[in-house]
C-alpha cells in the first residue's frame, strides 16, 4: 500500500466513525512494475495485467455496464472500478461504502448493489448513477449469526431470483446447535422467507450456477489439523434444496471425522464432485461463459485458491480449472500459478470474475490487486 492510499484509507475511516458517508476515488490500476506478475505462468497464448490496485480486494461482481464491485473483510470497504473507456483497465477505484463489518459479498439485481456484512446484508440503490454520492444503505436482513469465525460472506443471485448467502461453521469443527450455520441460505431480495437450501458446509466462499444446467457448484474448505494431506478442500453440486454434504461428519468422500464421525456414516451424506487439494483455501469459482477464451474453455469451472496455512509445505496461491464432461468432472489442473515463490507468497487470489469482454478478473487481497487474463490466440492452449 503506498503511503498517498494508507492516507486516503485512514480519512475514509475517520468519517465513517462520524456517520458520514463519502465517495473516494483511489489510484487505478496499471503496470508501473510494482508487482512481480512476470512470475505467474499461464498456458501459452494467455496473458496477464494489472486490472486496478484494490486494497484488500475479496468477492467481485461486474454490472452489465462493465463497473466492478469489489468487497473486503479488513478493510471494511466496498469499491467500484468503472472502465468507461473499455480498455482493459480500470480508471478509478471508488469506495462507494466504507466502515462495513466484512463487507466481503457482493451482488447485483436490478441497479442495487447487495453487500454482505458478517451479520447482515445491505442493499444500495441505484449505484451505478451515484458512484460519486453513494446512497445510504437499506437493511436486507439481519437474521444473520454474528460470529466472526467464519462469518464473512460470498453472495450471489440464482437463476430462480433468490440471493444465495451460506453460513460458515463458527469453529474448526463442531455441530453448533444453531441450525443455520455449516449452510447455504436463500430469500428473496427483499431479505423474506429466508431458508436453508443445503446443509452440512463447513465454509462456502464461492459458487456459481452451471450455464446451461442451472444447477449449484460451490467450493467448500476443509477442516484443519488432520494432517499435511487430509482432508481435501472440496468442489460441490446442488441441484436440488435439501441436500447434505458431510460436515462435520465426513470430510471429502469418505473420511470420518475423529470425533464425530463415529455418530453418522459417509454413505449418509453427497460426496463432492471433485476433491481439491488439501488445505488450498479454494474461494471464489466461476464458470467461464465468455466468447474471448478458446472454445475449449466454455463451461470449464475456475477456481481461485488462496494458500495454505496448515500445512508444512505451502499449496495453493494459485488458480485452478476443472474440465467437465456429461456434468461430470473428469480434471483439476492449474491454469494459472507464481503467486506462490519457494515458501513465500507475494499474493493471495480470492475470487474469479468473468469480464463482460470474456477475460477473467482475479483478485487478491494480498498483492491489494484484481488482475486481467487475456487470451491472445498465440497458441492453442492444448496443441
Amino acid at each position: 500500500m503506498t503511503r498517498r492510499t494508507a492516507i486516503i484509507l485512514a480519512a475514509v475511516a475517520v468519517l465513517a466513525l462520524l456517520g458520514i458517508a463519502v465517495a473516494v476515488v483511489m489510484p487505478p490500476g496499471g503496470t508501473a512494475g510494482t508487482l512481480p506478475i512476470d512470475t505467474i505462468t499461464l498456458p501459452p497464448g494467455f496473458e496477464i495485467d494489472v486490472y486496478a490496485n484494490v486494497t484488500g480486494a475479496r468477492s467481485m461482481t461486474m454490472s452489465p455496464n462493465g463497473t466492478l464491485f469489489v468487497g473486503s473483510r479488513g478493510p471494511g470497504n466496498v469499491y467500484a472500478i468503472p472502465d468507461r473507456d473499455g480498455d482493459g483497465r480500470g480508471d478509478e477505484v471508488i469506495v462507494v461504502a466504507s466502515g462495513l463489518n466484512s463487507p466481503n459479498g457482493v451482488a447485483l439485481r436490478n441497479g442495487s448493489l447487495y453487500v454482505a456484512e458478517i451479520g447482515r446484508v445491505l442493499r444500495y440503490d441505484e449505484i451505478e448513477a451515484n458512484l460519486a454520492d453513494p446512497p445510504e444503505a437499506a437493511v436486507v436482513s439481519d437474521a444473520f449469526p454474528d460470529d466472526a469465525s467464519h462469518g464473512w460472506k460470498f453472495i450471489a443471485f440464482g437463476p430462480d431470483g433468490k440471493l444465495y448467502v451460506p453460513v460458515g461453521a463458527p469453529c474448526n469443527v463442531c455441530d453448533p446447535e444453531d441450525e443455520r450455520f455449516g449452510t447455504i441460505l436463500r430469500m428473496n431480495p427483499n431479505g423474506t422467507d429466508l431458508e436453508v437450501y443445503a446443509r452440512g458446509i463447513r465454509n462456502t466462499v464461492g459458487f456459481d450456477w452451471h450455464p446451461e444446467t442451472g444447477e449449484l457448484w460451490f467450493t467448500d474448505n476443509g477442516r484443519d489439523w488432520l494432517g499435511n494431506d487430509v482432508p481435501p478442500d472440496e468442489l460441490n453440486r446442488a441441484p436440488e434444496v435439501g441436500m447434505h454434504f458431510g460436515f462435520p461428519y465426513c470430510h471429502g468422500r469418505s473420511i470420518p471425522d475423529p470425533e464425530f464421525g463415529a455418530e453418522r456414516s459417509c454413505s449418509e451424506f453427497t460426496p463432492p464432485e471433485q476433491e481439491l487439494g488439501p488445505h488450498v483455501a479454494a474461494l471464489g469459482m466461476r464458470f467461464y461463459d465468455g466468447e474471448q477464451f478458446p472454445e475449449e474453455y466454455q463451461n470449464r469451472i475456475f477456481i481461485a485458491e488462496h494458500g495454505s496455512w496448515n500445512r508444512a509445505e505451502p499449496i495453493g496461491y494459485r488458480v485452478t480449472m476443472v474440465e467437465l464432461e456429461n456434468g461430470t468432472p473428469v480434471s483439476y489442473e492449474t491454469f494459472a500459478e507464481g503467486w506462490l515463490q519457494g515458501r513465500d507468497a507475494w499474493g493471495r487470489p480470492v475470487d474469479v470474475e468473468v469480464a463482460n469482454d470474456g477475460s477473467l478478473l482475479i483478485s487478491d487481497d494480498r498483492a491489494n490487486a484484481v488482475y486481467r487474463i487475456t487470451y491472445g490466440g498465440v497458441t492453442s492452449p492444448s496443441g
